[in-house]
């Protein structure tokens, strides 16, 4: 880019004015060798008549001091060719994304700014995370014993790529530094040598040869530290300047270099005035501070008598373009302003769900759904200013954390409620466990039906007690039954029999080969299972033959590649007949009562799922979901396939209560 405005300097003649015309200097050398001067000359430089004042001074100091910075470091030019994007309206996710995105440039210093944005924006909103994490934690374990602990995978990503910045970063200020100082020095002695070249005894034709060699050794000199940057620039122009003053010697080819050099500055002065009325002011901007690098570093000086007219008109176009990128800053702060109170509306939206009455998990959903969503506009709402952007992300935090509390308070109570039944219930299991083995069937019996009928009674109990203290229950139960049974039945002909023909035919059936036909091995399959029904009752003591029957009906299922819905029911209809036929009430009431604890067990799952998954990540606005999301939400398609094959259990079952 900066070759191409150079290229717009050009005069016809192929002259850049960059440096001091060899042709003039030549002519210099051949005519001027015994001229002198003794003269004092008053140094000054453009810099140095400048001080207009301190609204053009800011201008100019703006523009010194980001040249300096990319003198020192020229990678950093290319990051105006990046746009800064307002990351604080980012997911989680897009933020990992788009840091992965720019590590991978290798000019690590033109994504130094946005890498830095990302990583404030991302740790803002971790740690919000953390804190609505660790609130919950507290809520529903009130154990002090136990450490709260959270992982997010996307954290780990984060770091990662982080740390691939970092090592470049540091690499690469590992090689910068190495060279700043050396340079530094070259261009100091330079200047000295500079200074040494105003000497009325030495041969003009020496002097100009030196001089030149000076000005190569000084083009060649590489990157210095930005805080010398303007010093030593204003010096080594000081001592240039005053050696053109001293090559009056031969005024015509000096004014003739004075001449070209005025009409290089003359045309960048017109392209600001162009720039001046340019609608893209950033961009103008940018381009101001190229046009001002090369003035300074590019171009020699002008006579006297212009130079104090042409920097102070060039000045002042500066000030003008200064001015309008401060008018654009004024309509950002405007939209910050804006931001501002849009984000202030939401905390108020939040402060009053933290304080509304709410009576019922349901409607605890809904309020979270709410708060979830006021969440996600405060984070796309964008910047606000920043001498309040602390204050406001911490009202927002406050307002959030309230209304955690207020919600944790509700589900604090149902805890407790939930810890009185787990007492109750540990009570029963107790009993029965005690009753279990009683050979008093007349007194026993009608007992363990009562404590039954309490368990059904009692409500939940915590999720992770609820699957163990049930099976511990329901195996004391159907081993005093079962005693019960034995106690009760007689192994009879008729069962033996049945046994009997049942042992036989598991060889039949292992024998059966599938024809391939789906219907004909399907037709085929349900024969073999109504003859199996037809065989009867086996004695109880023997009733394990029917696992081995199950167990080849499985395999042949699964060789029919029928779903798993429908080979489910298939075995439960077998089951059904099997519990009908022995006219056990007791059994079909156990399999509806067990039936019914799965769907609500399944229900609950879902819906755990489901009001976690808002945890992991923000759907909405995440370009790709994670695995964790999407793991979780293949669980709950599988919960609701088993939630189906449940309920239609339950219609089955309560049908045959009703023929």
């Amino acid at each position: 880019m900066l070759e191409e405005k150079n290229d717009n300097l050009h005069e016809a003649d192929g002259k850049t004015g960059i440096e001091l015309n060899d042709s003039i200097a030549n002519d210099a050398i051949e005519t001027s060798d015994s001229e002198t001067l003794t003269e004092n000359l008053v140094p000054e430089t453009e810099n140095e008549v400048a001080n207009q004042g301190d609204a053009h001074q800011e201008a100019l100091d703006i523009i010194t001091n980001s040249n300096a910075a990319e003198s020192e470091d020229e990678t950093l030019k290319e990051r105006h060719d990046i746009p800064m994007q307002d990351y604080n309206t980012f997911s989680l996710d897009a933020l990992v994304d788009e840091l992965k995105k720019l590590v991978n440039i290798d000019k690590v210093m033109s994504v130094k700014d946005h890498i830095e944005e990302i990583k404030k924006a991302f740790l803002l909103q971790y740690h919000h995370l953390i804190e609505e994490k660790k609130e919950e934690f507290l809520a529903s374990n009130p154990d002090p014993s136990e450490e709260f602990e959270y992982h997010l995978p996307l954290k780990s990503k984060f770091d990662e790529y982080y740390n691939v910045f970092r090592e470049k970063r540091n690499a690469h200020f590992k090689h910068l530094q190495t060279n700043l100082k050396t340079n530094l020095d070259n261009r100091l002695a330079i200047v000295e040598e500079l200074k040494e070249l105003i000497n009325p005894q030495e041969n003009i034709k020496d002097t100009l040869k030196h001089f030149n060699e000076l000005r190569e050794r000084w083009k060649n000199a590489g990157a210095i530290p930005k805080d010398k940057y303007n010093h030593v620039w204003n010096n080594y122009h000081f001592h240039v300047e005053n050696f053109y003053d001293y090559l009056h010697l031969d005024r015509e080819a000096r004014d003739l270099d004075f001449k070209h050099n005025l009409e290089l500055k003359q045309k960048i002065i017109a392209r600001v005035e162009e720039l001046v009325n340019d609608a893209d002011v950033s961009k103008s901007f940018r381009e101001l501070q190229d046009l001002h690098r090369i003035w300074k570093e590019e171009i020699g000086p002008v006579s006297k008598e212009h130079r104090d007219a042409i920097w102070n008109q060039f000045s002042e176009l500066t000030k003008k373009i200064h001015d309008k990128r401060e008018l654009l800053f004024e309509s950002q702060r405007a939209n910050e302003q804006k931001n501002l109170e849009a984000k202030k509306e939401i905390i108020a939206k939040i402060e009053a769900l933290g304080s509304e009455k709410v009576n019922s998990h349901s409607q605890w959903l809904v309020q979270i759904q709410k708060v979830e969503d006021l969440r996600n506009e405060f984070f796309a709402a964008g910047k606000v200013p920043s001498e309040v952007n602390e204050e406001t992300w911490a009202a927002f935090k406050t307002a959030v954390r309230n209304f955690n509390a207020f919600k944790n308070s509700f589900y604090k109570d149902i805890k407790k409620d939930q810890n009185d039944n787990l007492n109750k219930k540990l009570a029963l299991v107790a009993k029965a466990k005690e009753l279990q083995e009683s050979t008093d069937f007349q007194a026993t019996t009608p007992v363990m039906k009562q404590i039954q009928e309490e368990w059904k009674q009692i409500g939940h109990v915590p999720k992770k007690y609820s699957d163990k203290i049930w099976k511990e229950f329901k195996d004391a139960c159907n081993h005093y039954f079962d005693k019960l049974k034995e106690h009760k039945s007689e192994e009879n002909s008729e069962e033996v029999a049945a046994f009997d023909n049942k042992k036989a035919y598991l060889d039949v059936l292992r024998a059966f080969q599938l024809t391939g036909d789906h219907k004909t091995d399907l037709d085929a399959i349900k024969a073999h299972i109504e003859t199996w029904k037809g065989f009867g009752k086996v004695p109880f003591s023997r009733r394990h033959i029917e696992g081995k029957f199950n167990k080849i009906l499985d395999a042949l299922f699964e060789k029919l590649s029928l779903s798993k819905k429908e080979s489910e029911m298939m075995r439960f209809a077998n089951r059904l007949d099997s519990l009908s036929d022995s006219n056990d009430t007791r059994k079909l009431d156990n399999e509806k009562i067990f039936i019914m604890r799965k769907i609500e067990e399944v229900q609950n799952e879902i819906f755990q799922l489901e009001n976690n998954i808002q945890f992991f990540t923000n759907t909405k606005n995440a370009k790709k979901e994670n695995s964790i999301v999407t793991e979780v939400r293949k669980n709950i398609a599988i919960h609701k396939e088993s939630l189906d094959v449940w309920k239609d259990k339950l219609k089955q079952l309560r049908n045959l209560g009703q023929e």
